[in-house]
């Protein structure tokens, strides 16, 4: 008599977990990053667009600082290494933070997040250029289409719908956005990612400690919800989401993963209409829209190298270029 056959084992539920797992990182670091825009948006009359940036940056330095602690390795950056860590936290953490709160004095946080996210479309263009990266046809038709997108974005200013200068300060925050991805690319090839971050973020620290003056008086006026918005932007936007999109990027490929954070400006947008009642002007958001498909363009092929490139590979969006 033969033993009856032995059931098939169960498929381990490990894989489904980690998929899982990092679906919740990703929308973690997702919806951060949107809600960054609205609570900058919220918080704009209590303080000043330095004070504020001050204020988050020295909480995200102390997040940070606590996670690199935890994680204990360090690198010693060379003296070339740190110039560029210099330029980095003034471009990235600096600058462009301090762009995007000015512009969100002006703008409802859908159009600012329109605008911003420009960004990656100027690394395809800057890196085809110094990196030798060079001009795939689709990056082309992407870039054609996303420009006709600001173009209209700048006809809602001159009509009155939305802030010249508000539209300004946001395309600087995404200039220095991507000057700051550029200048990290070489940077990540010799040192972590988080601290690369963390001194960068310190060098911004020390950029805005002008406005510690401001910063103290205008938390000593501030009602707690401000207080708790400026704390939390410091937390959850720049330290909480780095991490959890660091975790995502090292179980998925970079390209898949910088595809999905063109939902922010979605999520950023329909968080500022239930929560502030403000959503861009329909020009703006049209030509925000078609700005946006134009970047997504621009990704097409993207895993292919375009010919004569030196690198191989496609500008990718790494934890600390997201890090809002």
């Amino acid at each position: 008599m033969t033993p009856a056959p032995l059931p098939a084992p169960l498929p381990a539920p490990a894989p489904l977990r980690a998929r899982a797992t990092v679906v919740a990182a990703i929308a973690i670091a997702l919806v951060a990053w949107a809600s960054a825009f609205v609570v900058i948006r919220a918080i704009a009359d209590d303080f000043d667009p330095g004070s504020l940036t001050l204020g988050r940056l020295v909480v995200a330095a102390l997040v940070l600082g606590a996670a690199q602690a935890v994680r204990g390795a360090w690198v010693r950056p060379t003296r070339k290494q740190w110039l560029l860590l210099l330029a980095f936290g003034v471009s990235w953490f600096l600058v462009y933070n301090l762009a995007l709160n000015a512009s969100e004095h002006l703008l409802d946080p859908g159009t600012a997040a329109l605008l911003v996210n420009v960004a990656p479309l100027i690394v395809a263009l800057v890196a085809g250029v110094a990196l030798g990266e060079g001009f795939p046809r689709w990056l082309i038709i992407g870039a054609i289409i996303a420009f006709g997108g600001i173009a209209l974005i700048g006809l809602a200013t001159a009509t009155g719908s939305l802030s010249l200068i508000g539209v300004v300060l946001a395309l600087v925050a995404a200039v220095t956005y991507a000057l700051a991805v550029l200048l990290q690319k070489p940077l990540l090839r010799s040192l972590p990612g988080l601290q690369i971050t963390l001194i960068g973020v310190v060098v911004g620290v020390v950029g805005s400690l002008p406005w510690a003056g401001s910063l103290v008086d205008q938390l000593a006026a501030a009602p707690p919800a401000a207080t708790t918005g400026l704390v939390y932007l410091g937390v959850v936007p720049t330290a909480v989401a780095f991490l959890a999109w660091a975790y995502a990027l090292q179980r998925m490929p970079a390209g898949r993963l910088a595809i999905t954070s063109y939902l922010v400006p979605v999520l950023a947008t329909g968080m500022a209409w239930a929560l502030l009642a403000e959503v861009p002007p329909p020009l703006a958001l049209l030509g925000g829209l078609i700005c946006l498909t134009g970047v997504a363009l621009t990704r097409v092929g993207g895993g292919r190298p375009p010919r004569g490139s030196r690198t191989g590979a496609a500008p990718t969006v790494t934890p600390a270029e997201r890090a809002r």
